[in-house]
């Protein structure tokens, strides 16, 4: 994909990075988006396939992605099972009552130059979707002849990911693998008070769809005093959800926590791909290295935190005697709806289980909302020290895990590390991946009185 702090090659057809007002100082403090007509659940669209109540993307959603249609690249936004193109909008003028330099943005090869530009402009932007894509709208004809069939589309990384970091901010999925490794102290001293993260490996994202490889690396077995170099025989997935920064800060200006959310443009799922085996032996004294950097799978579409905001609920409840946030982690708005009302599930599917026409098997359902940490504070720490964020960068959750054993995220959690093996439809084992495994996640908001939002699907096959 392009490059540069934009995410745009010298050919993109919108305007240089230089001319977007990304700088943090130029925000006013910012409120979570309110419930509006977009939002109403009465909506309906003259594209019908959105209309059906299990669709991903109904009206009240509109997710943007980036996708081949023909030879080019172009912006879309998907409506049920069609895609909008942005661009072939904005050169027929039907988006000439927004902001030039929002219409300029619908252009790009990338959605790094629309993510820089700031939430006024994507609720512009998402008003006048709305309004172009609903039942009754008089431009119907106008836009009917740029939707493009998803089944037609190839849908590609949505931004050009400049930076990457992974965080451990699900206290039930660090505290079931700290029990794994220190029974009697599985959290360690500092995790209820700092959100721990890593840096990642944007080179090796990928979109979902597309097979992993098997990776090699060093492990040593319990019984060895040596290690060996091969393939990895302990592969996982992690299940995770992925926000996408949108204006970025300026080196040395920390973004506080009262104005996180106006840097955060959407969401997407996330699977962080994990050689077991590979990490146990190298992770020592300095974290996830190669056991992670072989592959990281995100979903094509980007849920905008507007249509998420009938979602939003409190922040994970404290229990008794856990420390409260430090002052500049610390937000009553943030408290009382930093969180969001998201339902994950994993599926697996084997090859075995392909042949015989056996539907993939749900592996786990949790949610969002089981965050010990908040995508706000997970944003403000990020830049706490100075550290500058750009339009575009991908800031992970960390497998998500809920109390319950069928809410884990991952099959390090749900087979004890193997001990307690799953068995498939077909009688197959399994203590970790397997050559040919297909692994989907799903992703969905459901709330009495509001459409169904989704994000789709993120899903990868293990490849030897």
């Amino acid at each position: 994909m392009a490059s540069g702090a934009s995410g745009c090659k010298a050919s993109c057809r919108c305007m240089p990075a230089g001319s977007l007002a990304a700088r943090s100082g130029h925000l006013e403090p910012f409120s979570f988006y309110p419930d509006n007509e977009t939002h109403d659940p009465k909506l309906s669209s003259w594209v019908t396939s959105a209309n059906h109540p299990h669709s991903d993307f109904p009206i009240q959603n509109l997710p943007f992605s980036v996708h081949f249609a023909d030879d080019w690249p172009s912006i879309g936004v998907a409506i049920g099972d069609q895609i909008l193109d942005l661009h072939r909008c904005a050169e027929a003028g039907l988006l000439n009552d927004l902001s030039p330099e929002t219409v300029q943005t619908c252009g790009a090869l990338t959605l790094n130059p629309l993510m820089a530009l700031g939430p006024p402009h994507w609720s512009a932007l998402r008003r006048r979707l709305s309004a172009l894509l609903r039942a009754g709208a008089p431009q119907q004809a106008a836009v009917e002849p740029f939707l493009v069939p998803m089944q037609r589309a190839v849908l590609v990384t949505p931004a050009s990911i400049g930076d990457y970091t992974d965080f451990y901010a699900s206290v039930h999925h660090a505290t079931n693998v700290g029990r794994l490794f220190r029974p009697d102290h599985p959290l360690l001293p500092n995790y209820k008070y700092v959100p721990i993260g890593y840096h990642g490996r944007a080179s090796s994202i990928i979109v979902s769809g597309m097979n992993v490889c098997r990776p090699y690396g060093q492990s040593r077995a319990p019984d060895s005093e040596t290690p060996v170099f091969g393939p990895s025989r302990s592969l996982d997935y992690e299940l995770e959800v992925a926000f996408f920064a949108g204006p970025g800060n300026a080196l040395g200006e920390p973004v506080p926590i009262a104005r996180a959310e106006a840097h955060i443009f959407g969401l997407c799922l996330l699977n962080d791909w994990s050689a077991r085996d590979i990490q146990a032996w190298e992770y020592q004294p300095l974290g996830p290295f190669l056991a992670k950097s072989f592959a990281t799978t995100v979903s094509p579409w980007v849920v905008t935190m507007e249509a998420l905001a009938p979602f939003r609920v409190p922040a994970f409840p404290r229990p008794a005697g856990d420390p409260q946030p430090l002052p500049y982690l610390d937000s009553p708005h943030d408290a009382a709806a930093g969180g969001i009302d998201l339902t994950l599930e994993v599926y697996l599917g084997s090859q075995k289980m392909r042949d015989t026409a056996l539907a993939p098997m749900r592996l786990s359902r949790g949610n969002l909302r089981n965050l010990y940490w908040t995508p706000a504070q997970l944003l403000t720490h990020h830049t706490s020290n100075g550290c500058n964020l750009r339009p575009g960068d991908l800031l992970a959750s960390g497998t998500v895990s809920g109390p319950s054993p069928e809410e884990r995220g991952c099959l390090l959690e749900l087979t004890n590390r193997g001990a307690e093996p799953i068995r498939l439809p077909t009688g197959e084992i399994r203590k970790f991946l397997e050559d040919g495994d297909e692994i989907t996640f799903r992703g969905y908001c459901q709330r009495d009185g509001f459409a169904r939002i989704g994000l789709g699907e993120c899903r990868g096959t293990v490849a030897g």
